[in-house]
Parts: C-alpha cells; sequence; structure tokens
C-alpha cells in the first residue's frame, strides 16, 4: 500500500509530573499532503488511570488500543486487580515485536499511575524506553526544543501542563502535519481526566 493512502497522527506530548502525567497531542490526520481528518483522537483511555498516544497510521493505533482495553480487562478478571503501567507496555512490546517483519505504522506512548507516574516510549518494533518527558510524531522535533528547555520533573501537573500545551502549539506553527487544535489529558490516583474545549482555551491563554 501507498504510504501516502494511509491516514497518520503526527504530534503527541507525554509528561511526567509529582503527581501523575500528562499527554497532548494535536487533532490532525494527513493522507500524503492532504489535510484527511480534523478531528482525530489520539489519546485513548485504555484502563481507569492509564492511556496510550499514537503518531502514525490511524487504523494501526485503533486496532492496538482495542487490543490493549481487551487484555487488560482480561486481565483484571483473571487476577482481580488492574494492570500495571509497566506490565502493560510490555504486553504491548512483545505483540508489536511479534509483528517486527510487517510493524504496526506507529509510534506509541503509553503512561498512567499505579505506585508512581509512569511514561513509556514504544516504537514500531516493540523497541521500549522509559521516559520523564517524550514528545512523537512529525512535530517531535520542534516540540523537544520546547520541552529540553521548560521541563522540570519534579513540579505538579498545574505546574506542568502549560508546558505540554506550548509544545503542542509550536509544532503546529511549524509542522504543516500538525494542527486542529489540541487534545490535554491528564493521570492521577484520582482517576483519567479529559480537558473540555473551553478549558484547553483557557490554559493556552494563561501560557501565552
Amino acid at each position: 500500500m501507498d504510504q501516502n493512502s494511509i491516514l497518520k497522527g503526527t504530534t503527541t506530548v507525554g509528561m511526567v509530573c509529582s503527581d501523575g502525567v500528562v499527554f497532548a497531542a494535536d487533532k490532525r490526520a494527513t493522507m500524503g499532503y492532504l489535510i484527511a481528518n480534523k478531528d482525530v483522537e489520539k489519546i485513548s483511555k485504555i484502563d481507569d488511570r492509564m492511556a496510550v498516544t499514537v503518531a502514525g497510521s490511524v487504523a494501526d493505533a485503533q486496532a492496538l488500543v482495542r487490543i490493549m482495553k481487551a487484555e487488560i480487562q482480561l486481565y483484571k478478571l483473571k487476577r482481580g486487580k488492574g494492570m500495571t503501567v509497566n506490565s502493560a507496555s510490555s504486553l504491548l512490546s512483545n505483540f508489536m515485536f511479534n509483528y517486527k517483519f510487517f510493524p504496526f505504522y506507529v509510534q506509541i506512548l503509553i503512561g498512567g499511575v499505579d505506585e508512581e507516574p509512569r511514561i513509556f516510549n514504544l516504537d514500531p518494533i516493540g523497541g521500549m524506553t522509559e521516559e520523564a518527558f517524550v514528545s512523537t510524531g512529525s512535530g517531535s522535533p520542534i516540540a523537544y526544543g520546547l520541552l529540553e528547555d521548560n521541563y522540570v520533573a519534579e513540579k505538579p501537573i498545574k505546574e506542568n501542563i502549560g508546558i505540554a500545551l506550548r509544545a503542542i502549539t509550536v509544532a503546529m506553527k511549524r509542522d504543516c502535519a500538525s494542527g486542529e487544535g489540541i487534545d490535554l489529558v491528564s493521570i492521577t490516583k484520582a482517576g483519567f481526566r479529559k480537558y473540555k474545549r473551553e478549558e484547553v482555551k483557557k490554559l493556552l491563554e494563561q501560557v501565552h
């Protein structure tokens, strides 16, 4: 299949904070030089305190999210407790590695909170690294410039969340494959929170 015919995601950011994790992503999907969709969900809740972000093929992303949701629910039924972020990341890493000769066209961030906040970065063939802050997709080199200068690990979500938004914003300004607004999620021990469009707009006004 021609790569230009595949719907793709573009810029995502993940940050570990003192009290949880933050994920942010743009909403544009491209097909070659065409903007194919302006409202793609690139951050998916897979458990009460766990989520994934995906840059790459939308179809591959959707398939992997469905698989992870099912595996996590099966684990709960069998063990009577939730899967840890590390275990979920390892499971997805092993699954993707098994398809390394026909890889999924994705780069995934998986993170959340169990005993502590954690984020893992997975490449298309299952390579897994734990990160304090990370960005994926075509706009990631631009986002990294801002993250490197501004991220502070021991700060809480309320102080770091603006940095995640700014990182996506600068990527959208310089990367033609990123745009159409920002999805924003935070995860703490209290659970998963997706910010409404109005909340994101207000937060952006505060950081500019």
